[in-house]
């Protein structure tokens, strides 16, 4: 386990796993985890539910969450509008899905049954989209708020999907997050993109793009502050680097906060 000089004088508020990461029955990584847990507030983040398989949700895959929730207790769990699984094999993306009344009923239904499996609400994160459908009959927030209204869910908004999917797509972001039900915003996920053969890519692997922190400081101006997390996955650099995305992250959701206030 790494540790960084002066590490113990950093302020985490909240930190983030992949819930995948954990799904064991002991070791030093489960260990691990049991000891952050007991003194920070951890929030879930799935990457294999597949909300979006027409075949439903896997039932050994929902109880190892499940138990994995019941020993952490975390503040938040969240999964993607995605679907990732096909006969039983785990593929290596989210996958899309058109939006639909078909899907909607698909996604809703596998989304109540998580919810009643794990006795608590789940947020829902929006894609980054690099394609759409011919099939699609409404768009994405009206989609989101529909699953909102019909189980209750919550919503995780990754605001640089927001800015990737409507660069790739061409649509507005500013409006997209408008139209999604404020009320339901949970967290919102901030990172960096790259551009490549004419699309934007989310790969976690730079920093926050400077419309991305605009987006995010009009949101929140808007809506609150919310829990928020910088995403660096790939080419992770040094340990202050990361600490000033946080920071200024934390100077516009102060700022929100002020002006609710």
């Amino acid at each position: 386990m790494a540790a960084f000089a002066g590490a113990e004088h950093i302020n985490v508020p909240w930190l983030e796993i992949h819930s995948e990461n954990f799904l064991c029955d002991g070791g030093p990584r489960l260990a691990m985890l049991d000891v952050i847990a007991a003194r920070t507030p951890i929030s879930c983040h799935g990457v294999g539910l597949s909300l979006g398989s027409a075949t439903g949700i896997d039932e050994d895959h929902l109880a190892r969450l499940k138990r994995l929730f019941a020993r952490v207790k975390p503040a938040r769990v969240s999964e993607h509008l995605a679907w990732s699984v096909f006969e039983g094999a785990y593929l290596n993306d989210l996958l899309p899905l058109p939006y639909t009344e078909e899907s909607l009923r698909i996604v809703a239904d596998n989304v109540a049954r998580a919810q009643d499996a794990f006795g608590r609400q789940i947020l829902i994160e929006n894609p980054s989209a690099y394609m759409t459908f011919p099939e699609t009959t409404m768009d994405e927030p009206a989609f989101l708020a529909r699953l909102v209204e019909k189980t209750g869910c919550g919503l995780l908004l990754d605001i640089n999907n927001v800015y990737v999917s409507a660069s790739n797509s061409g649509f507005n972001a500013g409006a997209y997050l408008r139209a999604l039900p404020a009320q339901a915003i949970g967290e919102i996920h901030l990172a960096g993109h790259v551009a490549e053969d004419g699309l934007l890519i989310d790969t976690h692997s730079a920093p926050v793009k400077q419309q991305v922190w605009d987006l995010f400081a009009s949101t929140v101006g808007r809506i609150g502050p919310k829990p928020t997390l910088i995403e660096w996955d790939l080419d992770v650099p040094a340990l202050p680097v990361l600490l000033g995305e946080a920071a200024a992250a934390q100077t516009i959701l102060t700022k929100a906060a002020r002006s609710a206030a």
